[in-house]
């Protein structure tokens, strides 16, 4: 399955994936919730997602692909290459993520890869996710909520208790 929303680049994609005679094509969409449901009705080896779709993105995908227990791998491919996402995006599930600038024969090789079991993070996106995980796994503190941190704010702003409680 391939999804992406700008159609002339998801073309272009499946028909790199399709000249491999190891890949055949399933489905291909533009919206994130029809992606999903190809996955769920073709069960393919390998999902070729991009990060920003309509409905749902890709780590939305790649985390319900997990959660269902679905055999098919999720490959984000994005034109955000920011260590966050691609943490964000591995930790939900997926298989891997390739940026968008990736050539033809790196994303057919790494879609293989998917196939086969493996995890692919291309050598430049590698230093920083190191660096994203090294980041997280210091931070012991839990994460604040939206609301904790609005009244963190109040309080840098010097309101008082009456006034953030109002």
């Amino acid at each position: 399955v391939v999804a992406d929303d700008h159609p002339l680049y998801r073309d272009g994609v499946a028909r790199a994936l399709a000249s491999h005679p190891e890949i055949e094509i399933v489905g291909e969409t533009d919206d994130g919730r029809q992606a999903l449901e190809l996955i769920r009705e073709h069960g393919p080896d390998v999902a070729l997602i991009d990060y920003k779709l309509p409905g749902l993105d890709g780590v939305a995908i790649a985390h319900a692909v997990a959660r269902d227990g679905l055999v098919t791998r999720v490959l984000i491919l994005s034109a955000f290459t920011d260590s966050g996402l691609v943490y964000e995006a591995l930790q939900s599930g997926a298989a891997g993520y390739l940026p968008k600038e990736a050539k033809r024969e790196q994303i057919v090789d790494s879609v293989l890869a998917c196939a086969r079991g493996g995890t692919v993070v291309p050598p430049e996106l590698t230093a920083s996710l190191v660096s994203e995980i090294r980041l997280r796994r210091s931070d012991d503190a839990p994460p604040l909520t939206d609301r904790e941190r609005e009244i963190l704010n109040r309080i840098a702003a010097g309101k008082s208790l009456p006034e953030i409680a109002k």
